[in-house]
């Protein structure tokens, strides 16, 4: 077998999100006779074992996922720089904002091209209070230096892309868009409707965040099951250390809310589902969203940056403004009054799924903008 021609080194916080969200995209690399390291997090559990199944080469570098901390920041970057001298990867891709920053100024010291993954734009972009105001400064700035001298950044969705450009954090000639991780649309199949004489079974997936719309989720369910009892309201996900995370003590407190936890495996939750529902203020574009799509479920989400661009409006689902509990439960009363065209509107967002968030087709662009094929 011909040996690796080039070293790829791709850097992420958690080490579930570079088997989960990553895993094809390093398999893409891989298939191009390219040797490719994973860094990340300590893995933990049964993920060592995932990793190693998967031929992964990984390092260990430990980031404070959250909040901001010079020290533990300025030791994240130390190690991926010490990291990068030591392997000598002739590419870096970082993702998410610590990585991305941190990832970025050890590159620049270490003289390694560095391609960012700006994935969304999170907690420090949103709120107009001062310290939210003094914190999308702070970013602003760490953004700028760590991008300075990289190859490429690349967006998941135009908007994104636009702000970076107009705070002048990057030259727009050094951007690209793609569209969101994508899915594997094999993995994710087509999946029939069941129960619906039973009642509409609402789904949402996403972090205990409170930007994620889970509160607005929460406070139309009793308006929509006022009206209709047997509508279900089904919640997956885990606890988030962020400062905008929302306990499960809280969650507990949600009349009508099915609350599920934590999943390693989020299809079994969206074939029992007739339609997805995420309220989110803002995303990069939504990986369960798409996840949704690709089994054939209709979406009712905001008309927020990255949440916007997974529905054609009456096509595949509804758009509906960010917070608006009232207009949140009006479109999810009309699927229960049109459960007739649940099963047409989910086939829309499985043939938009196929066409523009197949997996293997994101991977193909990533590829390119990376010169790698």
């Amino acid at each position: 077998m011909e040996k690796p021609s080039a070293k790829v080194l791709v850097v992420g916080v958690l080490p579930e999100s570079l088997f989960n969200f990553r895993g094809e995209l390093i398999q893409a690399i891989k298939a191009q006779n390219k040797s490719v390291l994973t860094a990340s997090a300590p893995l933990s559990g049964t993920l060592a074992q995932d990793f190693s199944a998967k031929g992964f080469d990984h390092r260990e570098v430990n980031f404070q996922r959250n909040g901001l901390n010079p020290l533990a920041d300025l030791k994240s970057c130390w190690a991926l720089y010490q990291l990068y001298k030591k392997e000598q990867p002739e590419k870096v891709l970082a993702y998410t904002i610590k990585p991305v920053i941190w990832g970025g100024i050890a590159a620049r010291f270490a003289k390694v091209p560095f391609y960012a993954l700006v994935t969304g734009l999170g907690f420090a972009f949103q709120g107009v209070s001062f310290k939210r105001r003094l914190l999308t400064r702070l970013v602003s700035m760490l953004y700028k230096v760590a991008l300075s001298h990289a190859t490429k950044i690349i967006f998941q969705n135009e908007d994104n892309r636009q702000l970076f450009v107009e705070r002048g954090i990057v030259p727009f000639s050094k951007t690209e868009v793609v569209n969101g991780s994508g899915v594997d649309i094999s993995r994710f199949g087509l999946s029939a409707l069941h129960g619906l004489e039973k009642g509409v079974r609402f789904l949402c997936i996403a972090r205990l965040l409170g930007e994620k719309g889970l509160r607005e989720y929460a406070q139309a369910a009793p308006v929509v099951k006022s009206k209709y009892p047997n509508a279900q309201f089904v919640l997956v996900g885990p606890e988030d250390t962020s400062p905008d995370g929302i306990l499960v003590s809280e969650v507990a407190t949600w009349k009508g809310i099915d609350y599920q936890g934590a999943t390693n495996d989020v299809r079994p939750f969206i074939e029992k589902a007739h339609v997805y529902v995420l309220p989110s203020y803002h995303e990069g574009l939504p990986r369960s969203t798409i996840e949704a799509m690709a089994m054939g479920r209709p979406v009712i989400t905001t008309d927020a940056v990255g949440c916007k661009e997974t529905v054609a409006e009456g096509v595949n689902g509804f758009k509906v403004p960010v917070a608006d509990v009232p207009a949140l439960a009006k479109k999810m009363i009309w699927f229960i009054e049109h459960t007739e065209q649940i099963e047409s509107l989910g086939l829309a967002s499985r043939k938009m799924a196929e066409e523009r968030f197949d997996v293997h087709k994101v991977n193909a662009r990533m590829l390119e903008i990376m010169e790698l094929r």
